[in-house]
């Protein structure tokens, strides 16, 4: 139910979409007569849009939780797994095509072959199935073998987990696949503005992680300013940390996580 819920409500909550309904409900409003409605639809719509257009807000919005956990100053010299989170591939193309099309996010996966050479002992764990309502596509944990193994990660290293449709099930599935071992290191790889999120579950879930934080969107540096970004790249911050920030309240409300902003202090 949890899943169903957070995936309709995004459909409304994400940014453009909410633009749009705002807009709907103006013209809804302005046709039976009621004015001030008819206004402020497209008002609120307009906002959303410059803001997340044409201002910094997105790097606001997604800096304290791309900073929140840096990697290890100095790395493990020892890691008995390396498990890294799906969202990462194109699965609508690749399920189509059979191929190992990546997205913005794929930089896990180039950062996990990275990691696998420089431990090459360690397992290297997928985890992700699809996670989406309607539209069909192959989970990560079918495509990463095809790249993985075409970068030379041996096929008897990966462990797979295809069934998770999102990050608590990731966590969750993950614990229950692997079974790590007291006093064993595992490293995590996500987006950068995504981990808070997956280590607080990871940590829930009673598997104990290393964070290895990758596929920043943000410098760190862009402070309050105008036009800082091409539009398209600015929505999809925005649209990005909405979602990330939003997904961290409703996993805390829900007692998924122990804190709204979870950290390495925390």
């Amino acid at each position: 139910m949890f899943f169903l819920l957070s995936k309709v409500f995004w459909f409304f909550a994400q940014p453009l979409n909410l633009a749009i309904f705002l807009l709907l409900a103006g013209g809804i409003a302005a046709v039976f007569g009621w004015r001030r409605l008819g206004i402020a639809g497209p008002v609120v719509a307009f906002l959303i849009l410059a803001f997340s257009t044409w201002t910094s807000l997105g790097a606001l919005l997604i800096g304290p939780l791309e900073d929140r956990y840096p990697r290890p100053a100095v790395p493990p010299e020892r890691v008995a797994g390396i498990v890294v989170l799906g969202g990462g591939f194109e699965g609508a193309i690749n399920l189509a095509r059979g191929g190992y099309e990546l997205n913005s996010s794929g930089d896990r996966f180039v950062e996990t072959a990275i990691l696998a050479r420089r431990y090459p002992d360690a397992k290297v764990v997928v985890t992700g199935g699809v996670g989406t309502l309607v539209l069909e596509g192959e989970g990560d944990g079918v495509s990463a073998p095809r790249l993985l193994t075409a970068l030379g990660v041996a096929p008897e290293r990966l462990v797979l987990e295809s069934q998770s449709r999102n990050t608590y099930e990731n966590a969750v599935f993950t614990k229950a696949l692997v079974t790590p071992k007291p006093g064993e290191t595992w490293l995590l790889v996500t987006s950068a503005f995504h981990m808070p999120r997956s280590k607080a579950l990871f940590d829930k879930a009673g598997f104990p992680t290393v964070p290895w934080p990758v596929d920043y969107r943000t410098s760190g540096k862009e402070g309050v300013s105008l036009f800082a970004d091409n539009p398209i790249d600015s929505v999809q911050t925005t649209t990005i940390a909405v979602r990330e920030w939003i997904g961290l309240v409703a996993y805390w409300l829900t007692g998924k996580i122990d804190a709204p902003f979870p950290g390495p202090d925390r």
